[in-house]
């Protein structure tokens, strides 16, 4: 195989509830993903000289160590001892620092690249141990479609599919470090937290009203206070018809949820309109 084209979708977090802080200085979370049809193109093929080269469609982003992709690019490379060199043409949809998974799931889609590409045969389990060393959310990219996330991340339970509905996605003009949102968390004090095990019943059942009536992203409590305008987003959202509307990650996305395509359109329509986000998507769900 000569080059691959591959599809880097993005993620919604269902539900987020952080259990507590460990001792490492990470957090042990219990949350629902799931994937969208939003989605980065990454373009890959091999060329003569043994070197990494990387052209987005990002001015700012850097193409260098500092990119996800090309550092799984590079461990692959001395991994497997492969002295061909790899091309990367990443054109990004996924707004950046966005609470989105976009740079993970970049990530996983060169992890794959590469093994395609070369013919590795490495096996699933295996690269979800590789994603893991460069970011909690890689695994979880890989894997993709509707899961259980526990532990910091790594550890991923297949749920039952999402049913199909449309998805809203807005992302204002602001920028959120996840560090920081999590540092500032008081988890002790937590009043709101989302009923994961009801959403799992939910989506065994099917159940649309069940599923949007138990969300909820306890890192919210950090964000809004600074951040009133992904309160206001989510607001609008659900007067405008959506069955639920929440803040996916760690910020500043959110979306809403619509069974109705109309309704989906016409929101994202006032959105732009009313110059409430900066990055509006209309998109669907994306299961395996």
């Amino acid at each position: 195989m000569y080059r691959i084209n591959i599809k880097a979708r993005a993620k919604i977090n269902i539900s987020l509830d952080v259990i507590r802080k460990r001792e490492d200085g990470y957090h042990d979370v219990k949350m629902i993903m799931q994937t969208v049809n939003l989605f980065d193109k990454i373009n890959m093929k091999k060329i003569r000289k043994d070197e990494i080269r990387i052209q987005t469609n990002l001015v700012f982003l850097p193409t260098d160590e500092r990119n996800l992709v090309y550092k799984v690019i590079k461990y692959i490379k001395q991994k497997y001892k492969i002295e061909t060199g790899v091309f990367v043409d990443l054109y990004k949809v996924i707004p950046v620092a966005a609470g989105l998974a976009g740079g993970s799931s970049d990530a996983a889609a060169a992890l794959v690249g590469m093994n395609k590409l070369f013919n590795l045969h490495i096996s699933m389990k295996e690269m979800m141990e590789i994603g893991a060393m460069f970011g909690a959310d890689i695994p979880y990219c890989l894997l993709r479609g509707t899961a259980l996330s526990e532990g910091i991340g790594e550890k991923l339970t297949p749920l039952n599919d999402f049913p199909s509905v449309y998805i809203v996605i807005a992302k204002p003009n602001i920028s959120i470090s996840t560090a920081t949102v999590y540092g500032n968390l008081d988890i002790d004090h937590i009043q709101d937290r989302p009923n994961t095990e009801e959403i799992i019943k939910g989506l065994s059942n099917g159940d649309l009203n069940q599923i949007c009536n138990n969300m909820g992203n306890v890192l919210e409590t950090v964000t809004e206070k600074k951040y009133p305008v992904i309160a206001q987003i989510k607001e609008y959202m659900m007067e405008n018809s959506a069955m639920g509307a929440q803040m996916s990650g760690s910020g500043p996305s959110v979306f809403g949820i619509f069974k109705n395509k109309k309704d989906a359109y016409n929101l994202a329509h006032k959105l732009k309109i009313n110059n409430i986000a900066k990055y509006v998507y209309t998109t669907t769900i994306f299961n395996r």
